[in-house]
């Protein structure tokens, strides 16, 4: 996974990384992720770029094709925190169940834009494709944690 950061506060940053696909016949993917106090703003999507130019890669995407928000639940309760679509379509809510799982785990607010055509998603490979993301976001976000010395579980 290559990786490039950009941003000058120690706020907020903005960084991209590329997702190999697992498997050849699926696409790359890029991811965007903007770091902000307690929440990440995370943008998902296939992609052509090739990994030296994966901040491109969400300049060609759609931020509002399928996007969510969801918070972590209270401290001391188990389960998710509330959630909600902030922009779907009738094609794709895959965003709503990965945010939740997202901010479950990282105990942070989570948006989330998935940006995988249609086609993609009513394929069998859709859910690898989907797996790949989540694994993807997951490694990034830890990787972040440990970059700014935040714990992360």
């Amino acid at each position: 996974m290559a990786a490039t950061s950009q941003g000058s506060s120690s706020l907020i940053s903005v960084t991209s990384k590329y997702v190999a696909p697992s498997d050849p016949s699926l696409p790359a993917l890029a991811l965007q992720i903007t770091s902000l106090v307690g929440s990440y703003m995370i943008w998902v999507g296939v992609t052509n770029q090739p990994p030296e130019s994966v901040q491109n890669a969400a300049l060609s995407g759609m931020l509002c094709k399928d996007w969510a928000c969801a918070m972590p639940a209270p401290p001391g309760h188990a389960g998710f925190g509330p959630a909600t679509s902030l922009f779907r379509s009738s094609s794709s809510d895959v965003s709503f169940s990965m945010a939740q799982r997202l901010a479950r785990r990282f105990h942070r607010q989570i948006f989330l834009s998935v940006d995988v055509p249609a086609t993609l998603l009513s394929t069998r490979q859709g859910s690898n494709l989907l797996f790949d993301a989540e694994k993807g976001i997951v490694a990034a976000l830890n990787s972040l944690g440990d970059e700014h010395g935040q714990e992360v579980s």
